[in-house]
């Protein structure tokens, strides 16, 4: 029963007991109105109206507690609503950058290997102009650059391991940042390597 029905339902009852007034010849329906006592007394008419109105009375509590029930079920539905969405921000924002991560973790391991793979090639073009120490700092060039590259590698399996697990992949993939030390270490003793 929706508010509007019953307060349909209470115009009514208050209609009919005008009528009942009138026809019993009852002169002061202002005074009952005004809220004055009628005496315990008062007949079968003032009964059925006091039970009428504890009956108004009852259905609009019934209404009113029916209707904070349901403003409370939403309030709880529109609670869950915004946390479910703000947990799926998280992890899309968790999602993204451990995609970042992951991309520069790649382009470090794809850097070393090229730089590795070329100064292999340089190393084999120019063997026998270079002189010994040269040649020492050209290996200890490619000893970096492969360490870097199994840096990238481990860091990249560390973070996969952390996204499985619903980690924070930037805190595994901190030996990402080795990775690059060691990177471009390895591209300075190369480059080092042929200038001597």
């Amino acid at each position: 029963m929706n508010l509007g029905g019953l307060i349909k339902a209470f115009d009514t009852v208050m209609a009919l007991r005008d009528v009942a007034r009138r026809m019993k010849g009852d002169p002061a329906p202002a005074a009952a109105e005004s809220g004055l006592m009628q005496s315990p007394g008062g007949g079968i008419g003032s009964q059925v109206e006091a039970r009428l109105t504890n009956v108004v009375m009852a259905a609009l509590k019934e209404a009113f507690d029916r209707d904070h029930a349901r403003l409370e079920l939403e309030r709880a539905q529109l609670d869950e609503q915004r946390r479910r969405a703000e947990e799926a921000m998280r992890q899309e924002l968790r999602r993204q950058a451990t995609d970042r991560e992951l991309a520069r973790l790649r382009l470090i391991a794809g850097t070393a290997l090229i730089a590795w793979i070329a100064s292999v090639s340089v190393f084999v073009a120019r063997t026998a102009a270079m002189p010994v120490y040269a040649r020492g700092i050209m290996a200890a060039g490619w000893l970096l650059l492969l360490a870097a590259l199994a840096m990238a590698f481990t860091a990249q399996s560390r973070a996969g391991e952390e996204i499985a697990g619903g980690g924070d992949a930037r805190a595994a993939a901190r030996p990402g940042t080795t990775a690059v030390w060691l990177l471009t270490a390895g591209l300075a003793l190369a480059a080092a390597s042929l200038i001597f």
